[in-house]
């Protein structure tokens, strides 16, 4: 297909040749070891741009992969490559990062520029407008992972299966916020992806409570991304308390 650049003088072809990407293999391997998130079963993603955030929980193992948007980026008070070079090198493999551009050329030209200073640990996020889906029809053709965001629609859902969208990001809270039901969009796609056999996943966004994360699983959802005190408050139950509590009791009568 005809490139959103065409006439300039951009890659074809993905490899794992950037500086940085090569430079940070070793911390990739070491937490790859250790994780080792099969393909085909739920995966937990931690939405922040926190550094100190993600570094607190990688060591349970069950983090595979991180999202960020200009929002959180903001809130950190830190320049988005500080925070992206950071993340990489905490050897995490997934990163969303979001781009802006006013049409797909500034939009393809935007994400090779982060692809090419992060390598494939990037995963291009790009809004699900017209232009959004032309840049994510190129990006996907020549290999690089695309987070299509702000998804409110089975419709949008559609056009970014057709673009050969890695991810869809519909937002749980933002629809529920304006009186719709985000647990239900994910419902329709998914059952939507499984009767069509579509490849790309859905990526539960803009979770804000744990219960959301157990349905948003249940109607079949691949990915959910979580702040971090959701994350937290997974593993809390009050009667686990209470539990340990007495247990420790009893241990020591």
């Amino acid at each position: 297909m005809d490139s959103p650049l065409k006439g300039e003088d951009i890659a074809y072809f993905v490899d794992n040749s950037s500086p940085l990407y090569i430079s940070r293999q070793r911390f990739r391997d070491s937490y790859n070891t250790y994780t080792q998130h099969p393909n085909n079963v739920m995966k937990l993603f931690l939405d922040t741009a926190i550094v100190s955030d993600i570094e607190d929980r990688l060591p349970t193992g069950l983090i595979a992969g991180v999202t960020t948007n200009p929002t959180l980026i903001k809130k950190s008070e830190r320049e988005p490559w500080e925070v992206y070079t950071d993340i990489v090198e905490l050897g995490i493999e997934d990163l969303s990062i979001e781009v802006n551009g006013q049409d797909s050329k500034e939009l393809v030209r935007n994400a090779m520029t982060a692809h090419g200073n992060y390598g494939n640990v990037a995963t291009i996020k790009l809004p699900c407008t017209i232009e959004g889906i032309k840049a994510c029809k190129y990006l996907s053709t020549i290999g690089i992972r695309v987070n299509m965001t702000l998804v409110f629609s089975e419709s949008q859902a559609i056009l970014c299966a057709l673009a050969n969208a890695t991810y869809i990001s519909p937002f749980i809270g933002r629809m529920d916020d304006n009186s719709l039901s985000g647990l239900s969009l994910i419902r329709s796609i998914c059952t939507l992806y499984r009767t069509q056999q579509i490849k790309t996943q859905v990526l539960a966004a803009s979770v804000r409570d744990v219960q959301s994360v157990g349905k948003a699983f249940e109607y079949g959802a691949d990915i959910c991304t979580i702040p971090p005190k959701v994350f937290d408050s997974m593993v809390s139950h009050v009667l686990t308390d209470q539990g340990l509590e007495q247990f420790n009791r009893d241990f020591l009568a």
